[in-house]
């Protein structure tokens, strides 16, 4: 049975229009080029790109993070910069637990120390996925889901059933615990403006140290009591979910470019056109791009810009100190003064009252710095930042002098040592957070950059302090370890002299600043 076929003349024709169409975008178009489909011709580009692009209604639009109400802004920083506390208090709190864990998976206290430094050890590694995340998704996110997945492998170390477990699980929470580190300030800079930031960023400064600072005698109660070592660890655990909820609940999205996404995707559902988008729509992830500027570029900075090498060695070497004294300090306290476990971590809170101390000191320093600000046209000069150094960086060095020779004997008593941390906590902000800020200033262009290369370096050194401080105090004695440290801090009392003489020359000269 045959079968007839009609060919319609209409589809005939539509069929040669749509070769011709075809044809004309493969020689307008050269190279491969995919279809729209159904034989449709590529259509014409939009009339002017620029004008279907969102934007904020100049400098004073109430939409943009730097003009939101003050209660919202201190609401956002208060809840990041906790944020900050949870890792940070994480990886100090399981140091007096650490002899306990040892003990349970039957290995030398050495090995159970490494639950600490890897933990440290994964501050390093993580700024190289949260800091491009926080540009491409924004803030909110990546920070919550670092809180959270910190949460998860503390957990995870929590009920591990083997030291190798405990230990890589401890290095992954580090990792994830890195978000806060990287991203808050990435938020405190979007939502305050140069006058403010600086003021916002001792906040941050302040619970990074707090929270290794705190955790000693916390967690050595925790350790020596009957719930034992592994409750060091699912404390801040719990602690971690709750506060990821509250981020979930409460923590609005700071990132200027992400809230025109949400913006444009209103302006297309309410006027129907598709063509309105925001800049960061237009941004494709290229994952060479990415390893350069938040991998390559952090190490090609610690390479060729001196000041950057130079400012993050000398915070390295300070935050390095914070995670000696959780092994040096329940071991001078406990060994030559006979305190007990817990009691032996009390000392750290002349720490503490010496780094509150210097918070009201630097932000003693700021209505200055404000009208320096406001006479040079709102145009940062980033030496202004080291003048708190000038200062702390003396103090911190007699601190660690003081520390060392008056605690290694019982007749002198113990709260001559714990003077001696007053001065050394006092120092250790007065010298990083002033120094922070420097960098940022000084590459504000590269700022993500610049801050990614200060945590990877401050980090990786500060992992290893921990395996030998307390062997370098047992072995060479109380003062003269700390005479070597101190000997070290008095080598590079000179740096912000330095930086504050010849800084802007080298800003000059960096390949960075001059491009």
């Amino acid at each position: 049975m045959a079968i007839i076929t009609m060919s319609n003349p209409q589809d005939s024709e539509t069929s040669s229009q749509s070769s011709q169409a075809l044809k004309a975008d493969v020689e307008k178009y050269p190279g491969h080029l995919l279809s729209m489909g159904q034989g449709k011709a590529i259509p014409p580009p939009l009339p002017n790109r620029e004008d279907y692009v969102v934007d904020f209604d100049g400098p004073d639009d109430p939409q943009h993070p730097l003009n939101w109400p003050l209660f919202t802004k201190i609401l956002i920083s208060t809840i990041a910069c906790f944020g900050t506390f949870i890792p940070s208090f994480a990886s100090g709190v399981f140091a007096p637990g650490s002899a306990g864990a040892a003990k349970s998976f039957d290995v030398g206290s050495e090995v159970g120390i490494l639950g600490t430094s890897l933990f440290v050890l994964g501050f390093a590694a993580g700024p190289v996925i949260w800091a491009p995340a926080s540009e491409l998704f924004g803030r909110r996110w990546p920070l919550t889901l670092g809180i959270l997945g910190g949460a998860v492998f503390t957990i995870a170390s929590a009920v591990a059933k083997d030291i190798q477990t405990l230990i890589i699980c401890r290095f992954f929470a580090g990792m994830f615990g890195a978000s806060p580190l990287a991203v808050v300030p990435a938020v405190l800079s979007d939502i305050w403006n140069n006058s403010h930031r600086g003021a916002a960023i001792s906040l941050y400064a302040i619970l990074v140290f707090l929270g290794p600072l705190s955790a000693p005698f916390i967690g050595g109660f925790i350790a020596s009591s009957s719930l034992g070592w592994r409750w060091t660890l699912y404390i801040p655990a719990i602690v971690g979910f709750a506060w990821g909820g509250i981020c979930i609940l409460f923590l609005k999205e700071t990132y200027a470019s992400c809230l025109l996404v949400s913006k444009a995707a209103t302006l297309r559902q309410q006027t129907g056109n598709w063509g309105i988008h925001a800049k960061q729509e237009e941004v494709e992830v290229d994952i060479r791009q990415l390893i350069q500027k938040y991998f390559t570029r952090p190490l090609r900075m610690l390479a060729t810009e001196p000041i950057v090498l130079v400012i993050s060695l000398y915070m390295s070497f300070i935050y390095g100190i914070v995670y000696a004294l959780l092994e040096a300090y329940p071991y001078v306290f406990e060994s030559v003064h006979g305190m007990g476990p817990g009691i032996n971590g009390l000392p750290f809170i002349g720490l503490i009252v010496g780094q509150m101390a210097a918070c009201g000191f630097v932000l003693s320093q700021h209505s200055a710095y404000v009208r320096k600000l406001a006479a040079n046209n709102n145009v940062p000069i980033p030496e202004w930042r080291l003048n708190s150094v000038v200062v702390g960086a003396p103090v911190f060095t007699i601190g660690i002098f003081w520390f060392s020779w008056t605690g290694f004997t019982a007749s002198i008593h113990w709260m001559a040592p714990t003077a001696g941390g007053v001065l050394i906590g006092f120092g250790i902000l007065s010298i990083f957070l002033p120094c922070f800020n420097y960098l940022v200033d000084s590459f504000l262009p590269v700022a993500a950059s610049t801050v990614a290369a200060n945590i990877i370096l401050r980090s990786s050194v500060a992992a290893g302090f921990p395996l030998f401080s307390k062997q370098m105090f047992a072995n060479l004695g109380v003062q003269w370890a700390g005479t070597l440290l101190g000997c070290l801090s008095a080598i590079m009392i000179p740096i912000p002299f330095l930086f504050r003489a010849y800084g802007p020359r080298l800003r000059g000269e960096g390949k960075q600043t001059s491009r």
